[in-house]
């Protein structure tokens, strides 16, 4: 296979301009989008989600960096424009900073049942991640991904760490969403696979037996794409840095593509994974992490080469090599998304001005 298309899709939070509370208008906000796409068929479309407070953008297929950081953008201004047509800003944050009320399921007939059937589960459920497509030759092959890639995946969920605040206060976690979005009973990387028929089999008594309504409900950390010939990486928090996202999206095709041929990979324990994945969302990188080929607790940077050592082939195949290092440095040096959020707070002693510096920072990365 030639370099493999990705595809990024990004979940957004909805903000009152003047109080920094999530607003509940996608409807209008939508609306006012597709009004636009009408007359503007290059822009990118947005998409509603489970509540009102949030908008959903994502990219085209894409094989070079620079397409994946312009498709990026034009998804993340379509939002701002079309938060702007109702009153609001979007926001690339993972969590709501702010105590807020209990927000509004989307009023459409999947979501509505949602909350009705999974009750306070769904209702704690408002979090926004980030979710990157690659492209992968079929079934069988995906799966094999999915089973191979699941050492890796507390790597990239560290990288992306931008929810230390629930509800007006501080979890202690640099990613807050992750321990939301893991109660759902399909949520999270199970035992491995071995083929495409378990992997239906696993998919169909799960939503028999009422953990799902349909395969939009499998959260599994990885799954098969029922819309497109891609494997569907679902660890990262939403980023507020445009850049951190095409890092994550780069390292994430090369460990797939990596894991397509990986004869060698790994089997972990679905428990030590687990454990793997919490410390990446305690600390994001502020600690040491599970070295995937190690087994054992090692400092990020380590981490961080042995996973560029393992996917090396495909960085430099795909012309990635340079740019994911660099990109690594810099967020390194400066920190993660939840080490910004709590340097403003720290600063300001005031939360609003943690979602406000958020507003900020996500429309400059579609205009710079």
């Amino acid at each position: 296979m030639a370099v493999r298309t990705v595809g990024v899709e990004e979940e957004l939070m909805l903000v009152d301009p003047d109080t920094f509370h999530l607003a509940p208008v996608a409807a209008s906000a939508v609306r006012a989008a597709r009004a636009t796409r009408s007359t503007r068929a290059d822009e990118a479309d947005v998409q509603p989600e489970l509540f009102d407070q949030q908008l959903e953008t994502a990219t085209p297929p894409c094989r070079s960096a620079e397409d994946l950081l312009a498709g990026i953008r034009s998804g993340r201004r379509t939002a701002e424009e079309s938060a702007t047509a109702a009153g609001v800003r979007a926001v690339a944050v993972a969590t709501p900073v702010l105590q807020e009320e209990e927000p509004d399921f989307t009023q459409a007939p999947r979501y509505q049942r949602i909350g009705a059937d999974y009750g306070e589960l769904a209702r704690q459920a408002l979090v926004c991640a980030t979710h990157v497509h690659v492209e992968v030759a079929d079934e069988d092959e995906g799966v094999r991904v999915i089973d191979r890639i699941r050492p890796w995946l507390p790597l990239l969920l560290a990288l992306s760490a931008n929810s230390p605040y629930w509800e007006g206060r501080d979890t202690g976690h640099a990613s807050w969403r992750s321990q939301v979005w893991s109660r759902w009973p399909t949520a999270g990387s199970g035992q491995p696979f071995g083929d495409v028929a378990t992997y239906r089999s696993v998919a169909s008594s799960m939503i028999g037996w009422g953990g799902a309504l349909d395969t939009g409900m499998l959260y599994f950390d990885v799954r098969l794409s029922e819309q497109f010939p891609t494997v569907e990486v679902r660890t990262a928090d939403v980023t507020t840095d445009v850049e951190d996202v095409v890092l994550l999206t780069l390292l994430t095709r090369a460990l797939v593509a990596t894991a397509a041929e990986d004869q060698e990979a790994p089997t972990w324990r679905a428990d030590l994974l687990r454990v793997a994945g919490w410390r990446a969302a305690r600390f994001g990188l502020a600690a040491d992490l599970v070295h995937p080929h190690k087994a054992r607790l090692a400092p990020v940077r380590e981490v961080f080469d042995a996973a560029v050592r393992h996917v090396r082939p495909a960085l430099e195949e795909a012309g990635d090599l340079e740019r994911v290092t660099e990109s690594f440095a810099r967020l390194s040096a400066r920190g993660t998304g939840a080490t910004r959020q709590r340097s403003v707070f720290e600063a300001t002693g005031d939360l609003r001005a943690v979602v406000a510096d958020l507003a900020e920072r996500t429309e400059a990365s579609w205009s710079d």
